[in-house]
């Protein structure tokens, strides 16, 4: 059992900002998988999504000293992955995607082992839902992947993405009024006719199931991201 194992996320990074070398990298070790899924839904790309989460972390890693306990560590850190996630969005928004490409990018969402698992039909929905998802502006995307797929309360949601509650829920519900008529015929039980209603407040669960996610990103590269 390491010694770093029973310090709560405040005290390594303290731990870090005063030398220690093993700090950082337990924080790492606590919280990668989390933000490799934030990162990875909104990002829609493995690539961008594992920069984006290695830019965060060295970002996290240097503004160590600049962290003053105002909300949680977890928090602070979802908040420095989720803008790197939305720079990054913002930088390749104007590039066109050809349909193959977007059908590789969305295929490299399923790991191998969950894609000879998991139905056709299963991995057809992903697809799909993953596809709509990625057509949400990227703040409306965020606040879904942070509400409706992380589970995250819309207080906390509010407080990683900087903006006051009532701004989270007019993302979601907006990005879920978008969402809806490109899902609905997914939803559709043959020819089960179910009521808007029923639609809407399904919507608001999880609108899109988990993807797999990778036991490790790999090593921190590069920088970048916003403290």
């Amino acid at each position: 059992m390491s010694s770093l194992d029973g310090c709560s996320d405040q005290d390594l990074l303290d731990r870090h900002v005063a030398g220690d070398p093993d700090a950082f990298g337990e924080i790492v070790r606590r919280h990668r998988d989390r933000l490799w899924a934030v990162a990875l839904r909104t990002l829609g790309d493995r690539e961008e999504a594992a920069d984006a989460v290695q830019d965060a972390l060295v970002s996290a890693y240097r503004a160590a000293h600049t962290f003053r306990g105002q909300s949680a560590v977890t928090t602070w850190l979802h908040r420095i992955t989720v803008n790197a996630c939305l720079d990054r969005a913002r930088k390749t928004a104007s590039r066109r995607t050809s349909p193959i490409a977007e059908t590789e990018r969305l295929e490299q969402l399923l790991e191998p082992h969950e894609s000879a698992a998991v139905p056709a039909e299963r991995q057809d929905l992903h697809r799909e839902l993953l596809s709509a998802l990625r057509t949400l502006p990227e703040e409306q995307r965020a606040a879904l992947v942070l509400v409706d797929m992380q589970g995250y309360p819309v207080a906390e949601a509010a407080e990683i993405l900087e903006v006051p509650t009532g701004t989270v829920k007019s993302r979601c519900s907006r990005g879920r009024a978008r969402l809806l008529p490109l899902v609905t015929h997914l939803r559709a039980d043959g020819g089960d006719s179910r009521p808007a209603s029923r639609e809407r407040n399904r919507a608001q669960g999880t609108s899109v199931p988990p993807t797999a996610e990778p036991k490790d990103t790999g090593a921190v590269k590069g920088g970048g991201g916003r403290a």
